[in-house]
């Protein structure tokens, strides 16, 4: 029977750690956790069902997704964030390659997006093909910030297996915005790294056509109040990541100006 290595990345998923690890059982012959310094006890309750848990400072989802890879001791790698689990059709897809043997280097899988309970169609949220089960040795996590992609030869074709990957992507519309906050944070960091500097008449005609994509090309109205809130907030972000990026880059010039002036 082929082995494989689960990974995951943790930072205070107290509350939804303990469903991916359950998910995981009888799939995962070893589950490598990178924890990055969580203060609700994750860390803690990771070591308990048995994972190898190491801590790390987090710089971004893609190089902390990868070092976890780097860990893995066997060539197969299951990658899965801590609020995503299997459903039992896609288990047993992967129950059936560890007895089969692995035919392909990569596997993709559908993601199915839950807002506040309920399943999004829509919105952009559906279909979310993710590759996250594949060889290492031809595979690998970018190192983006956000946004991150698992990257391999175009010599490669991802084989979708059958089952659901359910991601509990937010519990409620204040978290939903909690969360789109952070990335926002971290996409302002870049756009100031890149030298990008975006007007605000260009920020804005972003955020409006985020929220046409979102909830009129990508049918999000169908999707309901959560449509609407996933669109919205989507639009908002934009402006939010241009508003950090322009004090930044301001903060920024100030210190030269000071700089320059001693």
């Amino acid at each position: 029977m082929a082995n494989i290595s689960a990974t995951i990345i943790t930072d205070n998923n107290i509350a939804c750690i303990g469903r991916c690890l359950e998910s995981l059982s009888g799939i995962a012959d070893e589950i490598i956790v990178v924890d990055a310094f969580s203060s609700d006890g994750t860390a803690d309750a990771c070591k308990q069902y048995g994972c190898k848990v190491r801590q790390r400072h987090f710089d971004g989802y893609g190089a902390q997704k990868q070092y976890a890879v780097s860990l893995a001791s066997n060539s197969y790698v299951l990658s899965i964030d801590a609020d995503e689990y299997l459903d039992d059709e896609l288990k047993m897809a992967i129950l059936q390659l560890k007895e089969q043997g692995f035919e392909h280097r990569i596997y993709s899988l559908s993601r199915l997006n839950f807002f506040g309970g309920r399943p999004i169609k829509h919105s952009g949220w559906w279909p979310d093909k993710q590759i996250r089960l594949f060889d290492k040795r031809y595979a690998s996590w970018d190192l983006r910030d956000v946004h991150e992609r698992v990257t391999f030869p175009g010599t490669l074709w991802p084989a979708p297996l059958p089952g659901l990957l359910k991601h509990i992507r937010c519990v409620s519309a204040a978290e939903h915005r909690r969360k789109e906050t952070g990335y926002a944070v971290i996409i302002a960091r870049m756009l100031v790294a890149q030298g990008v500097r975006p007007t605000m008449c260009g920020a804005y005609m972003r955020a409006i056509m985020a929220f046409i994509r979102i909830y009129i090309f990508k049918l999000g109205f169908l999707d309901g109040t959560e449509g609407r809130e996933i669109a919205s907030t989507a639009a908002a972000m934009r402006l939010v990541a241009y508003r950090m990026a322009k004090k930044a880059e301001r903060n920024s010039n100030i210190g030269e100006q000071t700089t320059a002036k001693r």
